[in-house]
């Protein structure tokens, strides 16, 4: 056995640095950089971490529909934060329902993955398209058709924004983890365990035994690489092996102040050095631990630092009087909330994200202080300070936050600050001022089966219209109305007015006599109209965008010279089901006062 550990553990070394480092050296003699990402599958012989660390830069994966991401995001993720690499890039939205995802679908799986720590979207799929005669055209059995020929394309550059922005966010410094788990020595080996369980509102990093030994050190108590990545507790893997060399770099962090959480080992895996290796082990773990035999817990003072054994990590991190990164007060509690966390050099940043298909509001209480909560909108690009929110005992900073469903916020924490109780809001009311009841005069394109105009008496979901053009129609379809605004309704220069399009399938492009006003695609389904609104009657134009499923599942039930889609693989059935689509409403002109 331990013969065949030292041959898997050299496969794994071997793959990673004579493989991935040889291919990397190679790339770099020709200005070339390495990409590539740092796992697989059914088979794979190596370590995660270590194969990783050897590339310039890495990615991970995740798919819309199932778990496929949840390791493979992390291992990226965690080998980035540890050997020092800025960038995590991800293939995103792979997988899912074919031509039936729209950007407000694809929105909580992609924040799901900045938490995991992916900063770098590489989206999948995007096929070349060589003609516009054959349209959706060249397709995948899998992905997301992001190409072209999406009839989301253009009005998608509105969510490509909210991409780029976060991605941006998430790329400054490094992410904030308060626990390391080591992954063991064992080869192969993807990510490792996490025992005992992390709390919530704190983030981990899975770290190797050559990061370990090769960087890691000691400072002011915590476990710090040398690009400044810190940790406030190593935990080791419930397993019984460890090699002397590793074991004399964990005796050394723990006499210069780490804390360590573990079982001593027992012997060395290895061949090497055998059996003296194994007394030696047993010797280490005498000096750091007291014993080999020490119980099923406890913990013992060591140089500086501390051994812990059998205990919570809660338990832990109250005796070092350490708060979550975040906890969430109110009633939706941390239930449905993810976060991640990055520190630069002169901003804490925060990045939450209501998975939950509802609103919510819930205070957030951040391990900050001294520093003024500013919210960042990735969506619209907008950022504003937060005049409501208070400091607790302890160094934790608490931010009344409101949640549309799905809907994630950046907060940051840049400049010194004290709150001042002002009675300002964090985010105002709505008030609602009218409801848009005349009749709409849409505009199809004949082009895709839709008729070139027809009168929609009040809005409706296009599957639920008599007319097939419309049932099955995809692509952009243009809807105008005017309504009627009286001077209070603009008087008052305190007063945001907005326009909320209730529900809409799948993006709007608001137009108000004659000004854009940008395309929505995600709640709340909203923009402001203070600066193209005015006194007496204003003209509405609204674009909406749905996806190609209808068209294509009325193609399908049609003879192939009849239909006007044109698909390579038939990943759409005439029995697949409908999707709603079009603007459904409510319309509604609501105003507020702005934020102070």
């Amino acid at each position: 056995e331990r013969f065949l550990w030292d041959l898997r553990r050299m496969v794994a070394d071997r793959v990673a640095t004579d493989y991935v480092g040889g291919l990397r050296a190679a790339a770099n003699q020709h200005g070339l950089g390495l990409w590539l990402e740092n796992y697989g599958h059914w088979g794979f012989p190596g370590e995660f971490l270590k194969y990783g660390g050897q590339s310039d830069r890495i990615g991970g994966e995740f798919w819309v529909t199932g778990d496929l991401g949840s390791i493979e995001c992390r291992a990226a993720a965690s080998c980035a934060n540890t050997y020092g690499k800025p960038f995590v890039s991800a293939e995103s939205f792979t997988g899912g329902p074919p031509f039936k995802n729209a950007p407000k679908d694809l929105k909580a799986r992609g924040d799901w993955s900045f938490t995991e720590g992916i900063n770098h979207v590489v989206l999948h799929v995007y096929i070349h398209q060589p003609t516009d005669e054959k349209i959706p055209g060249i397709n995948a059995p899998w992905g997301t058709e992001f190409n072209r020929h999406n009839t989301w394309f253009e009005a998608g550059k509105a969510w490509v924004d909210y991409e780029r922005r976060c991605s941006w966010l998430l790329q400054q410094g490094w992410r904030v983890a308060d626990v390391a788990y080591f992954i063991g020595e064992d080869a192969p080996k993807m990510t490792g365990g996490r025992d005992p369980g992390l709390p919530p509102g704190r983030d981990f990093d899975y770290i190797n035994a050559e990061v370990i030994e090769r960087d890691l050190s000691v400072k002011d108590g915590q476990l710090v690489l040398p690009h400044g990545v810190s940790y406030h507790v190593l935990v080791l893997p419930p397993q019984t092996t460890m090699r002397p060399a590793l074991l004399k770099k964990i005796r050394d962090v723990v006499v210069a102040g780490a804390t360590v959480v573990g079982a001593p080992p027992q012997q060395s895996p290895s061949l090497a050095d055998f059996p003296k290796a194994d007394a030696e082990v047993r010797a280490l773990a005498a000096e750091i631990w007291g014993g080999t035999n020490v119980g099923k817990s406890g913990e013992r003072a060591f140089g500086k630092g501390r051994v812990i054994w059998g205990k919570a990590l809660a338990e832990i991190f109250a005796a070092q009087k350490l708060p979550p990164d975040i906890e969430y007060a109110g009633a939706a509690r941390d239930a449905g909330f993810l976060y991640t966390h990055r520190r630069s050099a002169d901003a804490e940043i925060y990045f939450v994200s209501n998975q939950k298909d509802r609103a919510e509001r819930v205070s957030c209480v951040f391990r900050v202080a001294g520093k003024q909560p500013e919210l960042w909108d990735a969506v619209t690009g907008e950022r504003r300070a937060l005049p409501e929110w208070s400091e607790e005992a302890g160094g934790q900073t608490t931010v009344p936050l409101t949640f549309e469903a799905k809907q994630s916020w950046f907060v940051v924490f840049r400049q010194p600050g004290q709150p001042v109780a002002n009675g300002a809001k964090n985010f105002p009311d709505m008030k609602p001022l009218l409801t848009l009841t005349k009749a709409w005069n849409v505009a199809f394109d004949p082009e895709w089966g839709g008729p070139a105009q027809v009168e929609f008496p009040q809005l409706a979901d296009w599957i639920t219209r008599p007319e097939e053009g419309i049932k099955h129609y995809s692509g952009t379809a243009t809807y105008q109305t005017t309504f009627e605004l009286s001077d209070s309704a603009l008087s008052n220069p305190q007063t945001a007015l907005f326009l909320d399009l209730g529900k809409v399938c799948d993006l709007a492009t608001v137009r108000l006599n004659g000004k854009e006003l940008g395309t929505v695609w995600t709640a709340p389904w909203r923009v402001n109209i203070s600066a193209a609104a005015k006194t007496g009657r204003n003209s509405l134009e609204i674009a909406v965008v749905n996806v190609w499923n209808n068209r294509l599942v009325g193609d399908a039930k049609l003879p192939a010279a009849q239909g006007r889609t044109s698909l390579s693989l038939k990943t759409v059935k005439a029995d697949t089901p409908l999707k709603s689509a079009g603007l459904i409403g409510p319309v509604t002109v609501q105003s507020t006062e702005n934020p102070k």
